[in-house]
């Protein structure tokens, strides 16, 4: 059996505001293999993005992470020094590409000056080495070489996505976070992004984790499909499985309110109530307030995850 990349241990992260303690990832657990790509959706503000951070050592203040275990190769990341993570874990390890382009690229400095940083300070090469890198890099995902000598604002916004990707994977990193690369783009460019990341994926065996709230993007890109609810991962599986057998009832209602080309649906559902505040979660499970069918076990006890069938887990009491 593959050992993987990429293990995560019942990890916490909360943000200690002054209204209280925000549970956003809170006791999250699972694997990622080499070459495998874990599709990560849920609603708005149901702790995706900070789960991103907090995997690269850099929870957004006032997070911290409180518990738990991040492990890159096998090596523990957490309780690193911020020197050691800087210097050997982010960008060489693992890196990310952020969810808006523009807001990732600085507008006074070009293209390149801003895409050779990493590789002069973390692999010490001289200026026209890194140059010559970020060019070869910038032709991988399907740009000019000559963009390195461009500044942000004179690209679309599809380029400067491009851009993002090209330098989250200038230091070949083990495993690769996509925030949802493709949220602000036009239909048109997120498919040829959605397209460059499954020809990276397979040229360059990339582990990926991808993401964003949108299933149907998940289902062209993953293996397997992570769905997240109120900071807690609720179902995990084969992208196959999710999609034809949903397990969890939050799983099963986000599916039915995505329109099906060719399948006769009368009505698309929608989810009733919003998710909690994660300073107060629900007792028991944090879905029970807006579940169609939930019991009296389902508001007092956490329900644990549980093997629906080979790899596909759900926590969920109906089970």
């Amino acid at each position: 059996m593959t050992k993987p990349v990429l293990e995560v241990r019942n990890l916490k992260m909360y943000y200690f505001t002054n209204r209280g303690v925000v549970k956003a990832v809170d006791d999250i657990s699972f694997d990622i293999k080499k070459g495998e790509v874990l599709g990560l959706a849920g609603e708005s503000g149901c702790g995706k993005s900070s789960l991103g951070f907090t995997l690269m050592g850099m929870p957004s203040p006032p997070g911290k992470i409180v518990g738990g275990s991040i492990k890159i190769d096998g090596r523990e990341i957490v309780g690193l020094p911020e020197n050691v993570l800087r210097k050997e874990i982010r960008w060489q390890k693992i890196s990310m590409i952020f969810q808006g382009a523009m807001n990732a690229l600085n507008p006074v400095y070009t293209v390149g000056y801003q895409m050779i940083e990493p590789l002069l300070y973390h692999k010490g090469m001289s200026k026209d080495e890194a140059l010559d890198r970020a060019q070869k890099y910038l032709e991988l995902v399907g740009l000019d070489p000559e963009i390195v000598y461009r500044y942000p604002h004179e690209l679309s916004g599809g380029m400067k996505q491009r851009v993002v990707i090209a330098s989250a994977l200038l230091l070949e990193p083990e495993v690769v976070i996509a925030d949802e690369p493709t949220t602000a783009l036009d239909v048109v460019v997120q498919a040829q992004i959605i397209n460059l990341m499954k020809r990276l994926k397979k040229e360059l065996g990339l582990s990926m984790i991808f993401i964003t709230h949108d299933l149907s993007i998940l289902a062209e890109v993953s293996d397997r499909v992570a769905i997240m609810y109120a900071g807690k991962i609720v179902e995990i599986g084969d992208s196959k499985k999710i999609y034809y057998e949903p397990a969890h009832p939050y799983t099963q209602k986000l599916l039915a309110a995505i329109p099906r080309l060719h399948e006769d649906v009368e009505k698309l559902e929608f989810i009733p109530g919003q998710p909690p505040n994660l300073i107060s979660p629900p007792k028991g499970c944090r879905f029970n307030p807006r579940c169609p069918y939930a019991m009296q076990v389902c508001k007092e006890q956490v329900p644990e995850m549980k093997e629906v069938d080979k790899d596909h887990y759900a926590a969920c009491w109906l089970l």
